[in-house]
């Protein structure tokens, strides 16, 4: 049976407004726990989201403009015009 390590929660430091700052100090330790749960979750939903790399998007827009009507002709015109 494979053994599960359990690792320690590692400690990030965030920037935020002074407003936020204020209102997480004065939250209840229920409340702040909560926080910080939802901070978690975020974040690592956030760090292991696939984002597109530029040449996918610029691919995207290539493809979006030549739905439109975009044509190498067009495109050359357009470029020409200053």
């Amino acid at each position: 049976m494979p053994k599960t390590t359990v690792s320690m929660p590692d400690t990030i430091t965030i920037e935020v407004d002074a407003q936020t700052a204020d209102a997480y100090n004065s939250a209840l330790e229920e409340e702040r726990n909560r926080i910080r749960t939802l901070l978690r979750v975020r974040a690592r939903e956030l760090a292991l989201e696939k984002r597109p790399t530029l040449s996918e998007i610029m691919d995207q827009i290539g493809r979006k403009a030549q739905a439109r009507g975009l044509t190498p002709e067009i495109l050359e015109s357009l470029l020409q015009e200053k």
